[in-house]
Parts: structure tokens; sequence; C-alpha cells
């Protein structure tokens, strides 16, 4: 078993040096896997080159763009050159925890038919301080048009808390690269229309930094709704087909 942990990175050299620790610091010991560690620099201008390049190099592969690029092309990218067959998503301000892997790995051995996993995580201010009831939580459906529902209805959300096999990445297409927000989401959408339900694994997968320079700053109720009738749109016929009600 192999994991490829996948991070496109765009000018955070303040924050990625912690990210990178906390993939190095996995403890896989009690399940027979490995990892590797890919990074995407999308037109960083900060010192974010000069940080990879002296950064240990052991497992880590770091892919180079010159100008800016979506975060679903980053990801794209990194997920070609992966030599893992399971990929884990991590944002280049966040922190893997480090028995992550192994409670995925542990996961995929007891469900061998499993194709994806979803599991909690934390949010985490600035400074690393535990925000109160701001976590992110995954519970089990009956099926995946139940899931598929309940995400539409705003009733649940998934993030970066998963882990996926890359040939079901493959099969829906990968992420949509034209999205500027909720591409994971978008991609999360298609494993569910292909008929698959992910395992709910009862671990925390990472800390979620929340910080004036997020990506999703500025994201409320209103936005997620747009983003929700957005990606509603593209595939609303065989939404409608499996029950599923527009947002």
């Amino acid at each position: 078993m192999r994991f490829s942990i996948v991070t496109p990175t765009h000018n955070r050299a303040d924050y990625l040096p912690e990210a990178l620790a906390s993939v190095r610091a996995s403890i896989l010991a009690g399940v027979e896997a490995d990892w590797e560690h890919l990074v995407y620099d999308s037109g960083s201008t900060d010192g974010t080159a000069a940080l990879l390049d002296t950064a240990p190099s052991e497992r880590l592969r770091v892919l180079t763009a010159h100008a800016k690029q979506s975060a679903g092309l980053g990801r794209n990218r990194l997920i070609e050159q992966a030599s893992g067959e399971w990929v884990v998503p991590l944002d280049d301000d966040d922190i893997l925890l480090q028995r992550a892997l192994f409670h995925y790995g542990l996961h995929i051995r007891q469900h061998p038919a499993a194709r994806w996993l979803v599991a909690d995580f934390l949010r985490v201010d600035d400074e690393r301080r535990y925000l109160p009831n701001e976590d992110y939580y995954a519970w089990r459906f009956e099926s995946a048009p139940q899931m598929l529902q309940a995400i539409f209805r705003g009733e649940h959300f998934i993030q970066g808390n998963v882990c996926f096999q890359k040939t079901l990445w493959q099969e829906v297409g990968g992420y949509d690269e034209g999205l500027a927000m909720a591409e994971d989401l978008d991609l999360y959408v298609r494993f569910l229309l292909a008929g698959e339900l992910p395992v709910v694994c009862p671990h925390l997968s990472h800390l979620h930094r929340f910080h004036q320079r997020n990506v999703s700053i500025g994201v409320d109720a209103d936005r997620h709704r747009a983003d929700l009738a957005t990606i509603f749109g593209k595939y609303a016929a065989r939404l409608v087909a499996v029950g599923v009600e527009a947002p």
C-alpha cells in the first residue's frame, strides 16, 4: 500500500514548512504501507521555491509552474505523477496528524472494496489553537443518493478530509480545473454519482488552519449555496434521476 499526499501551493512560505514537517512525521507502524509527498509550486514569488529546494528531499517531489494555476489543476498534475494507489489531499497551510495515514491504511485493509474514505478534522486558528464548535465531521449514509441529498441541502460538507483511489479519480475525470472554489466537493459529488459511498473512519485526519489569507475567506452561507448551485447545474440530470433536489 502506498499513499501519495498532494499539496498545491502558492505564496505560502510562512505555512508550508509545517505542512511538510507534518507529513514527514507520519508513523505507519501497524500497517504495511509507504508514502510520498508531492507539491505543486504554482507561480510563487515569496521564496517558496528556495524553501522547497532546501527541504528534506526524501519522499518529497516538487513540480513547478511559472504562473499561478487553479488548485484543481495543481492537484491533477500531482496525481498524474503520483506513484501511490491512494491519494490524500493536504492544503499547504494545514497539518496532517501523525497517525492519519495509519488509520486510513487500517480501514483500507478492513474494507477491501472501499474506493474512498472520509474522516473528521479539527479547525484551528493562526497559532494552531483549537476553535470550538468549528469541527468538520463525517457520518455514515445508507446510499450515495442519500449522501448527495445531504450535501445539496447544506447538511453535510466534505473538504480535504479524504483518501481516495487514484483509479477512481481517473474514472470520474479528475478535478475540474476551471472551478475557482469547491473543486474538491465537485470531485466527491462525481464519486457518489459513480455509486461509490465512502467508508467513514473514526479518526482525525488533519488540523485545518483558519487565518486571514485562507482561500475560503468570505465564503458564507450564501456563497456556499451558490457553489452548490454551480455544482448541481453541472450534473442536474443525473442528480434529479437519483432523487436529489436542487439546493
